[in-house]
C-alpha cells in the first residue's frame, strides 16, 4: 500500500509542478517573497519528502541486497 502512495505522490507532484496560477500574482509571501518563488520553495520540500518515502517504503529490495553484497556485477562489470 504505501508504494502506491508514493506512485500516488510522484503522479500528484507532477501535476502540480506545472503552476501557472502564481505566474502573474504580485503577492509576497511573509512580506518579502515572491508568491510563486514560496509555491516552489514549499513543492521542493514536498518532493523530498516524497523521495524519502520512495526510498524507505518503494525501493527494490533486489538493489538493497545488491549494494550491501558489496556491490560485485557477475559479469565483471563494465
Amino acid at each position: 500500500m504505501a508504494k502506491i502512495a508514493v506512485y500516488l505522490g510522484i503522479a500528484v507532484l507532477a501535476i502540480l509542478h506545472h503552476d501557472p496560477w502564481f505566474w502573474d500574482d504580485p503577492t509576497l509571501a511573509f512580506g518579502f517573497l515572491p508568491l510563486g518563488l514560496a509555491y516552489h520553495a514549499a513543492y521542493t520540500l514536498a518532493a523530498a519528502v516524497l523521495w524519502y518515502l520512495a526510498v524507505r517504503y518503494a525501493w527494490p529490495g533486489e538493489l538493497a541486497r545488491f549494494a550491501e553484497s558489496g556491490g560485485d556485477a557477475e559479469d565483471g562489470g563494465g
